[in-house]
């Protein structure tokens, strides 16, 4: 296993994420305990010493199930990381609540790392409000010795993470941001690691391989890969590309099979960043696949004028490529954080005003249904 020194400590450079855990007939709120103490023996056993989890992972279950498998080991073997919970305003009261239930889930008196949990657009006024005061909260309990290393997860914009930083980046000591060699352009990724390391904070990845979208590729683009590495699988390749990126310190994997981790621990017992050549052609393929399946807005903005709803469309289609890649046939309602009501893709009234100024020939108002239509399902 490769190490990644951070203040003192040696992380094992691939984390276990605690998000996919195998379950009982397919109910994400039923873990298999045996499976996962299986999956924690193997990636104990070889050098892996992070595990990360969150208050709503299996549907509020994450925690108990990976605090009760830890507990079975001694407390200094590993390292733990678990979030406070963003996603809903109303958690911003219970902070206190929160954390100490957080802490009797996971069977611990303190926790290596903590987040916050996914700032963004939504909730980024809540988090930096005083009123609220969890930023506050949770220095004291850093102060107190609950927490030994404090940072955040983000999928926010450039904006919003730069925000948050501006705020709070004196405290901060670490940043989880979703980095693959999709998102290097799609969610511009490349822009993030270079804002977040231009604070002096080093990242840790989460979505490696894009959840597993990324882990298969067509025919003609695997043998392209093949013909540079021969034997390196197409989730190899992900994993390279995270290892090619220097700001990275932790990279985490929701392995839910034995498989899967052992193939992953093959990877990450050396380093093999990827060089020039590779890298080009990768990212050859990264274009091919946004080009075939992404709406090609470049954001020239012609169409906002004409939008009688008000709609920022180039925000919108951003949003839905970011969110509709691989015929996705849904799209979560957290991909409209940030957006007004009646400033969504339900309020387009398709009169297609916009489309008459579109360079691209974009059908908009198509678009805009199919958004809808998908958050729907």
């Amino acid at each position: 296993m490769i190490y990644k020194e951070f203040k003192g400590l040696k992380l094992s450079a691939l984390g276990m994420g605690c998000m996919r855990f195998p379950c009982v007939e397919g109910d994400n709120a039923r873990v298999d305990m045996d499976a996962v103490r299986e999956l924690v023996a193997y990636a104990k056993g070889n050098g892996i010493n992070y595990f990360d989890t969150a208050w709503v992972y299996h549907a509020g279950t994450s925690e108990s199930v990976i605090g009760e498998v830890l507990s079975e080991y001694p407390r200094e073997s590993f390292y733990l990381a678990t979030k406070f919970p963003g996603f809903d305003n109303s958690y911003m009261e219970k902070k206190e609540e929160i954390f100490e239930t957080q802490l009797r889930r996971c069977k611990t008196d303190y926790f290596d790392f903590y987040l916050f949990h996914n700032v963004t657009e939504k909730n980024i006024d809540a988090f930096t409000d005083e009123r609220y005061g969890v930023f506050d909260y949770l220095i004291n309990q850093k102060k107190m010795g609950k927490i030994r290393h404090l940072g955040f997860s983000t999928h926010g914009s450039l904006a919003t993470i730069k925000r948050f930083l501006d705020t709070y980046g004196s405290e901060l000591e670490f940043c989880q941001l979703q980095i693959n060699w999709l998102d290097w352009k799609l969610q511009n990724a490349k822009e993030k690691v270079a804002l977040v390391a231009s604070y002096g904070l080093p990242v840790w990845v989460m979505e490696p391989v894009r959840g597993g979208r990324i882990a298969t590729l067509a025919p003609d683009e695997e043998s392209r890969l093949r013909e540079l590495r021969k034997n390196a699988t197409v989730p190899e390749w992900a994993f390279r590309f995270i290892q090619s990126i220097p700001e990275v310190t932790v990279t985490l994997s929701g392995m839910s099979s034995l498989e899967q981790l052992r193939e992953n621990v093959a990877t990450f017992s050396t380093s093999q960043p990827l060089n020039e050549r590779e890298l080009e052609v990768l990212f050859k393929i990264s274009d091919e696949i946004i080009e075939r399946s992404a709406v090609p807005c470049t954001a020239c903005r012609y169409c906002t004028d004409a939008c009688p709803s008000g709609l920022d469309i180039p925000e919108l289609i951003k949003r839905y490529n970011d969110s509709a890649h691989f015929g996705k046939a849904s799209i979560p309602a957290s991909a409209l954080d940030g957006i007004d009501e009646g400033r969504r893709p339900d309020a387009c009234l398709g009169c297609t005003q916009c489309e008459s100024l579109c360079p691209q020939g974009i059908k908009i108002s198509s678009v805009m249904r199919d958004f809808a239509k998908k958050l729907k399902l």
